[in-house]
């Protein structure tokens, strides 16, 4: 039966076609990569971006500015877009491709120990920018910081009011049709885990950057932590050193959907666009040459 989320990958070797069956947990099939990037043209690159938009917004209006969030999210997006393998899936032990590209993280509606969390969720599209993905992440966080709830929220609350018995066989249900690609759209449309990619910036409630989990509900394949900014020091190859403002980002994946050498050159390519933020000037779709 087919998925409405994506389609079979066919013309697959034969390590790709026995992996899934011989591995069919994607807890199980975890790789984590940390990163530490430098923040010297990112910083550049927003104050430049901020100086622009400030010019550009009528008096009285606020404005919400570009931040190292939104490079990261677009850059991740990008390499989505030009890396196809990093946006497959296994699901009921077979490899899928996502129909779309999508990015998630939650929206802290009050920084107390108390405060509300929204789920915000991205579809990239090929000519997206990073200036369409700002105003895309602006409309977000405004309704996320609203009264209202998402779906995925909203049917928990529900659900969680019934008696216990009865939640164990709903959630029973709801496992069996996530195994077939059948759970309806109206709960999973804010689901994180059905996205491409998860994002977590701890930095915002500054925290370093770490592991996370994949899970075996939903089809995610890729989770990604951005830690807190801070100098810390570069070496050269002659041992000598040089204090950067920077941040570290922690990288989960599914090794099941690809080999070393391809999750390399996808890294290869992340820390291109993020040490060269000018390229996500450029739309998705185009070509970076990061070899």
């Amino acid at each position: 039966m087919g998925r409405r989320d994506g389609k079979l990958v066919g013309s697959l070797d034969s390590l790709h076609i026995f992996t899934p069956l011989l591995y069919p947990g994607r807890c199980d099939n975890e790789a984590f990569i940390s990163e530490r990037i430098d923040l010297t043209n990112i910083n550049t690159f927003l104050e430049r971006k901020n100086n622009q938009l400030a010019s550009e917004t009528p008096e009285g209006e606020d404005v919400f500015r570009y931040t190292i969030f939104h490079v990261i999210v677009t850059a991740v997006m990008r390499t989505l877009r030009l890396r196809p393998k990093m946006n497959w899936f296994i699901a009921n032990k077979r490899i899928y491709e996502r129909n779309h590209i999508s990015a998630s993280f939650v929206i802290k509606k009050k920084f107390s120990d108390h405060g509300a969390e929204a789920l915000a969720v991205l579809y990239g599209e090929d000519e997206d920018t990073i200036d369409t993905i700002h105003e895309k992440i602006r409309a977000q966080v405004y309704s996320g910081r609203s009264e209202k709830k998402d779906g995925s929220t909203e049917a928990m609350d529900m659900i969680g009011k019934l008696p216990f018995w009865l939640i164990r066989f709903i959630a029973w249900v709801c496992r069996r049709l996530d195994i077939h690609g059948k759970v309806p759209q109206s709960l999973i449309e804010s689901d994180p885990y059905y996205t491409s990619a998860v994002l977590s910036n701890l930095g915002s409630i500054k925290l370093r950057s770490g592991y996370h989990h994949l899970t075996n509900w939903g089809t995610n394949s890729l989770v990604v932590i951005i830690g807190e900014k801070k100098m810390r020091p570069f070496f050269a190859d002659d041992g000598s050193y040089e204090m950067k403002d920077s941040l570290d980002l922690g990288i989960t994946i599914d090794e099941r959907l690809a080999d070393g050498y391809y999750y390399a050159k996808t890294i290869k390519l992340v820390k291109k666009l993020l040490e060269n933020p000018e390229l996500l000037e450029q739309p998705l779709a185009r070509e970076v040459d990061y070899e």
